[in-house]
């Protein structure tokens, strides 16, 4: 598949491919697989699907007419900019062949759970977790998604989250262009705090 990774690819050198998030999902999910320890599978849709999407929807110009002038100190500015800009990419449709690639992966994850698998949907920005960045809270998540529609709507709505407010402000604060931060999206098997030991990953 051109635009997913399963877990088991993936390690702590894929943050340009997958975000931080992602990687550190794949890192954890491999090594401590081997060792026994159940980890949820899962798979990240990559930071080059996102950028697929907005080149085939000719959204960068929009975004680019939508933040362009941007005065982060006016609060009434940066929500007004912010909103258009998640609208813009929300509005872009998933193009055919990604959808096709979600979906499959979607269902081999339901071979291997069963029909009532419920997913967590996760932002995972190419800046994130980094060093001097950590990016905690900036994005979305959702919870409990089922079926591959509501899969695909999750999948738009994090990649509109790259834009919050606060997710603008900080990039602003910390010196990133938004044009050079991406999105990827992890999926992953959720796991039931009732019927086992969970944590945040």
């Amino acid at each position: 598949m051109k635009y997913i990774r399963w877990f088991s690819e993936l390690g702590v050198g894929d943050v340009p491919l997958v975000g931080g998030k992602n990687a550190s999902l794949g890192e954890m999910y491999r090594e401590l697989s081997a060792q026994g320890v159940r980890v949820p599978n899962g798979f990240a849709i990559t930071a080059e699907a996102y950028r697929y999407v907005l080149e085939q929807a000719d959204a960068w110009p929009q975004l680019h007419r939508a933040l362009d002038g941007l005065n982060e100190r006016d609060v009434d500015d940066l929500a007004r900019r912010a909103q258009l800009a998640r609208e813009i990419i929300y509005g872009a449709a998933l193009p055919a062949d990604l959808v096709a690639e979600i979906t499959e992966a979607y269902a081999t994850l339901q071979a291997e759970y069963g029909d009532q698998l419920t997913l967590a949907v996760r932002s995972s920005a190419t800046a994130e977790d980094l060093p001097t960045a950590s990016f905690a809270g900036q994005h979305e998540t959702f919870l409990n998604i089922a079926g591959a529609a509501k899969l695909l709507d999750a999948v738009r709505l994090c990649f509109a989250s790259l834009f919050k407010d606060r997710a603008i402000s900080y990039r602003i604060e910390n010196g990133f262009d938004h044009f050079k931060v991406y999105l990827s999206v992890g999926v992953m098997k959720m796991v039931r705090s009732d019927v086992a030991a969970s944590g945040v990953i």
